[in-house]
């Protein structure tokens, strides 16, 4: 049977597009505006049509015709708009013009004539009064012949096997006619919860993070992303991410990759007074200078964030402490905290990779929504046999000019003042933006 086809709405990296594609859909475009995104989700699903441009004003048609979809039936669109006028974090202003941006997401749902739709943000958009934006967008799908199912749902990806308290508005819809799908049953426990509960406990930051080598042990790191590395003992968590299980990929594309390599990896300079403050520093808790957080080896990792983009001064939020060594964690132990495979890359600077992981939804939680929609689809999709090839290296390098030119499109996003690159790296966080104490 033919794997029913999804569209991905500012894709970013591509969390929900790995998530929705282990559930067993097709994700057969991607659009996202920051070129530099557009370029790691076309490195990891080179078989997908990135666009990189805006929704404002993209018409469905040209969707269609980038994908090569012709007349196929459109299954679901997914994705969550620009945030930082939603979240809970920082100053919320409900006249931000990103906030529009849902309302865009609604008028391609319809004019793809999708069969239903997930729409992804923060919590902050159900409190207060951004609460007015999400009830206009359910009357907006009902006046436009879609159902939406109520009460929506903030899902937790530590309920879902995944070691990050990481809480998420999902609303989700069905064009009228069609089976309504569920929300998906919490699978798991966070672990380290004191919390009574029936459910086995997920995976740990140790569960997480225990077979990858300590980064500062391959000096290569400190210019490089990647190096030929000696791993550790996977738990079983560590194991699916390796790709060691029979079940790695879901119902998702394999990817040609080599197992032998640590990547997206690139390690900091950190001084040696940072090192004192974060050794000193308990799991669980804050270093009181910087801020940073400590992971808990036994519990789940706080949030990780994404912070600012370039145009509101391109501040990093921390990267938490390791919870066994005194330094920050790297961007793929970040993705490991978050439910990446690690055939999966983000971009080779600290600053986008990092970005990049905190502003995606972790895969595993993704899958546990899409896999809802599948089933109220009625579709059986089934392990694909194809193995996909990543895409071009260089994709990983890409600085914002690079980027544009590579998707033939004006710069669209303010650049930093200050160059970070692989060629051109930062001595230490204490001297970047990516950990400014």
């Amino acid at each position: 049977m033919t794997r029913p086809v999804g569209i991905d709405l500012f894709a970013g990296a591509g969390g929900m597009s790995l998530g929705f594609e282990q559930a067993g859909f097709d994700v057969v475009a991607a659009v996202e505006i920051d070129p530099i995104h557009a370029a790691v989700h076309a490195y990891n699903f080179p078989h997908c049509k990135v666009i990189s441009r805006s929704v404002v004003g993209l018409e469905a048609g040209e969707i269609r015709r980038a994908a090569g979809l012709g007349h196929r039936k459109v299954d679901v669109v997914f994705g969550g708009a620009p945030c930082q006028g939603f979240s809970l974090i920082g100053q919320r202003a409900i006249d931000d013009p990103r906030n529009a941006l849902v309302k865009e997401f609604v008028r391609l749902v319809v004019e793809l004539d999708a069969s239903y739709f997930v729409f992804e943000n923060v919590k902050g958009l159900t409190v207060g009064r951004h609460v007015e934006i999400l009830f206009d967008m359910i009357a907006e799908f009902a006046a436009r012949g879609y159902d939406v199912v109520q009460p929506w749902r903030i899902l937790n990806a530590a309920c879902f096997g995944v070691p990050q308290n990481r809480e998420r508005l999902f609303l989700m819809g069905a064009k009228r006619g069609q089976s309504l799908p569920g929300y998906p049953d919490q699978i798991t426990r966070p672990a380290g919860s004191l919390k009574a509960s029936a459910l086995p406990e997920g995976p740990s930051c140790h569960d997480a993070l225990s077979d990858i080598p300590d980064a500062e042990k391959y000096r290569v790191l400190l210019a490089s992303d990647s190096c030929k590395v000696s791993w550790g003992s996977p738990s079983t968590y560590a194991m699916g991410l390796r790709g060691l299980t029979n079940d790695a990929n879901g119902l998702g594309y394999g990817r040609h990759w080599d197992a032998g390599q640590l990547t997206s990896s690139l390690r900091t300079d950190h001084t040696e007074l940072s090192r004192r403050r974060f050794a000193q520093t308990p799991g669980g808790e804050v270093e009181p200078i910087s801020r940073f957080y400590r992971l808990p080896r036994g519990g789940v990792a706080n949030t990780l964030r994404a912070g600012t983009d370039s145009a509101r001064g391109a501040f990093t939020s921390p990267r938490p402490i390791h919870y066994k060594y005194p330094r920050c964690v790297t961007v793929r132990e970040m993705m490991r905290l978050h439910g990446y495979p690690d055939w999966f890359r983000m971009h080779a600077t600290k600053w986008h990779g990092a970005r990049q992981v905190g502003n995606s939804v972790p895969p595993p939680l993704a899958q546990a929504v899409a896999s809802m929609v599948v089933a109220a689809s009625g579709f059986n999709p089934t392990v694909p046999h194809q193995v996909v090839t990543l895409g071009d290296p260089r994709l990983l390098t890409m600085e914002m000019t690079e980027a544009a030119s590579f998707f033939g499109i004006a710069v669209p996003i303010k650049q930093r003042t200050r160059k970070v690159t692989s060629r051109s790296l930062p001595p230490s966080d204490e001297q970047s933006s990516i950990a400014a104490e």
